[in-house]
């Protein structure tokens, strides 16, 4: 049975109202809640260094990274909608599991490094507020797992309600900076013409995208959107995405003025006065107050980021839950999964902070967002190709010029966001960094093939499906010659084992039913079978053969044909020896289901055999009865 995803939430929200508004309002919250992931604290330092060294030349960038999300977002909640899964689910479903595996562990290190910021984006904030030390506010994050815990006791409508709260909050505060601010319309307008990048700027741009487009959130709202009790009809599926579709471009636009304004703010106040080199969030919220000219703007700025913080804190862990469930479908409470999401960001930060000081939380921030640039294209390429896959989608799959749009999309995020990458370690390299050189260079090597293999997987499968289409069907036997197949005698191939048990209960009643006569073998592997072969006549031989015997009497205690065949030496020759003497019709063998180290420890008996004998070889797991 596939499960659900969010299972406490599916299908809770029941779509009501006759009129097309207050429908409308029934499926308005999931793009509100991914919304919050691109107004995190991660953004802010890439928003606020472009402003001030920049000016409003890079607000087309914001522009460019929103109109990306919207796509990108809209998709994700297609599929959750049209297939009933979330992009999780679908990439568990669709990849071979080394592959799922590896997807888990990066949406995980993803969830952790949005978590960092967050984390540190909180501390800042209540640094600048109330002066607590930011190692100390690092460690009160930790306690906002109760204020999760007590919303997602309460519905998913009450937690919607609760981040739209928190989101216009962010964006009152933000109101208020541009008031105090007054930037000139004529010049925030020519921001949105395109302009030729290089350089810093088209670093700075890289970062931006980079920190905007949120990997962990395609996953979150292919989850969200099945809250929503849809009619599996295809008009209440149209109506479905159609209402989404609004949802995310309101919520998605929200955020768009949010981060527009940071970068507005930054070259209102700090451009304008020559305070290019401002990037650092505490620097930032210093320099307000005596370049406006109020105090309010510093604690407007501040509560902003605490609201954003705490926003992204709820959606990061029901993220969590869902690529955990959905990849390698591991269910934890939400308390323990919080705890662990949360540690896995509290940690690093912790040790940086005391091992470099406060100084050095804005360099983390941007690793933080260099790692999600990593992560990002492995989320989009499957989305891609699952939402414009008629098999998975139907009708409902995206037609040929929005996958071109999204592909455009892709390849530009993956080829900024790559080049983001090499800027890194390139970087890392020059400063002898041991992070990129043993972690980053190395993880880039084996995720860069694979981003390619993912790309190009679709188009081998179908050159795959093709190949095989075009092989000749092979003829099938007829019932007569199949029935003139009959194992006259079976060779058992026994370990003298409690597992001997279980291969015995599978092989007796084909015997039984093909009257077929059994030959009981085993091989016997001590250093005196090995040294004197048949000669051999110690503890292990005579024990052997005498449980052999009194196996086979059970046997014909039964009115079956048994007879005992003990062999010397390595079993897989032995084995074969006696079954080309017996004339075996099929051997029979036990397989304890080793893999890898235990194929090194146990041996594989079984492989070996295929390759010494032609006769048939059959293979029973045992292990599995119950005793």
């Amino acid at each position: 049975m596939r499960r659900r995803s969010l299972p406490e939430v599916h299908s809770s929200v029941p779509v009501q109202g006759r009129s097309a508004w207050r429908r409308l309002l029934t499926f308005t919250g999931p793009a509100f809640m991914v919304s919050v992931g691109y107004m995190d604290p991660g953004n802010w330092a890439t928003d606020l260094a472009a402003g001030a060294r920049f000016g409003y030349r890079l607000i087309w960038i914001i522009l460019l990274a929103n109109l990306m999300a919207i796509l990108l977002q809209t998709l994700s909640a297609r599929l959750g909608i049209v297939t009933g899964r979330d992009l999780a689910q679908a990439c568990r479903e669709h990849y071979p599991r080394p592959v799922v595996w590896v997807l888990w562990i990066l949406c995980e290190i993803a969830i952790a490094a949005c978590d960092l910021a967050e984390v540190l984006g909180s501390a800042i904030a209540l640094h600048l507020l109330f002066g607590v030390p930011i190692l100390w506010g690092v460690l009160l994050t930790a306690f906002d797992v109760m204020v999760l815990l007590l919303l997602q006791s309460y519905g998913i409508r009450k937690m919607e309600a609760v981040i739209l709260a928190l989101v216009a909050t962010v964006g009152a505060c933000f109101a208020l900076e541009m008031f105090f601010s007054r930037p000139p319309l004529g010049e925030v307008m020519s921001g949105f013409a395109p302009g030729r990048l290089s350089g810093e700027a088209l670093f700075i741009s890289i970062g931006i995208l980079g920190a905007t487009v949120m990997p962990h959130n395609l996953y979150l709202h292919s989850a969200l959107v099945q809250s929503r009790a849809v009619a599996r009809t295809r008009e209440g599926v149209r109506e479905a995405n159609r209402f989404n579709l609004i949802d995310s471009v309101v919520a998605l636009n929200g955020a768009f003025l949010v981060n527009s304004a940071i970068l507005v703010l930054a070259a209102a106040a700090f451009h304008s006065s020559g305070h290019t080199g401002v990037a650092s969030l505490e620097e930032a919220h210093a320099l307000l107050a005596p370049l406006l000219g109020t105090v309010v703007a510093p604690v407007a700025f501040a509560v902003a980021l605490l609201a954003a913080g705490q926003s992204s804190t709820v959606t990061g862990t029901l993220a969590g839950q869902i690529v955990m469930e959905g990849f390698i479908q591991l269910r934890l409470r939400p308390w323990l999964r919080r705890l662990l999401t949360r540690s896995l960001a509290i940690v690093p930060a912790v040790a940086v902070i005391l091992v470099q000081g406060e100084s050095a939380v804005d360099s983390l921030l941007v690793l933080s967002q260099v790692i999600l640039s990593l992560q990002l294209t492995f989320a989009v390429v499957p989305l891609i190709h699952f939402t414009g896959d008629r098999k998975k989608m139907g009708e409902f799959a995206s037609p040929s010029w929005v996958r071109a749009l999204a592909w455009m999309a892709a390849a530009v995020v993956a080829g900024l966001n790559l080049t983001l990458v090499y800027e890194t370690i390139r970087t890392g390299f020059e400063t002898g960094s041991p992070a990129i050189r043993f972690v980053l260079f190395p993880a880039s090597l084996v995720l860069i093939p694979l981003l390619a293999w993912m790309v190009l997987e679709p188009a081998w499968r179908r050159l795959a499906e093709k190949r095989r289409a075009a092989l000749p069907t092979p003829p099938i036997p007829s019932p007569e010659k199949l029935l003139s197949l009959a194992f006259k005698k079976i060779g058992i191939a026994l370990e003298v084992s409690p597992e001997d048990g279980d291969l015995l209960a599978g092989v007796v009643p084909l015997a039984r039913a093909a009257g077929a006569e059994i030959v009981l073998i085993h091989a016997v592997e001590s250093a005196a079978a090995r040294f004197l072969g048949e000669a051999a006549d110690d503890d292990e031989v005579r024990g052997d053969a005498d449980y052999l015997e009194r196996v086979a009497a059970s046997l014909r205690g039964a009115g079956l044909a048994a007879r005992v065949r003990i062999g010397t030496g390595e079993p897989e020759d032995e084995i074969a020896r006696i079954a080309r003497e017996e004339a075996l019709d099929l051997i029979v063998t036990g397989s304890h289901g080793h893999r890898l180290l235990g194929d090194l420890l146990h041996g594989s008996t079984t492989s070996e055999l295929r390759h010494r004998t032609a006769i048939p070889v059959l293979t029973f797991r045992t292990g599995r009865l119950p005793p």
